[in-house]
């Protein structure tokens, strides 16, 4: 038995490091929050499609760039492009049951 087969895959690491991001004016992380729409990773070049809570959110270039960072960070990624996008459009429904539990809506 190979003892690399517990590592997690480059995905999971980007998953994990996803769950550090918040969002300054909610309690919970984006990844929990269904903000992540796609996660695609090819050869080291990462590709994330995302959205925000709302268009005009004031703390969006903190978010990406938080999300860049953290993602860079992993080992064997090489790049990291961050698409955002508004289609199909974030409501509460996305959110994971730990999020809305944490939030008051269950």
């Amino acid at each position: 038995m190979d003892i690399t087969d517990n590592k997690p895959t480059i995905e999971e690491e980007i998953v994990k490091m996803l769950k550090t991001v918040y969002d300054p004016e909610i309690p919970v992380n984006i990844y929990d929050l269904g903000l992540v729409y796609n996660i695609e990773v090819d050869d080291g070049a990462v590709k994330i499609e995302m959205t925000l809570t709302a268009p005009n959110c004031p703390a969006a270039d903190f978010i990406i760039e938080d999300v860049r960072m953290k993602v860079e960070s992993i080992e064997n990624v090489k790049s990291v492009d961050i698409q955002l996008v508004f289609e199909p459009e974030w409501d509460k429904d996305m959110m994971s049951e730990e999020a809305k539990l944490e939030l008051g809506l269950l």
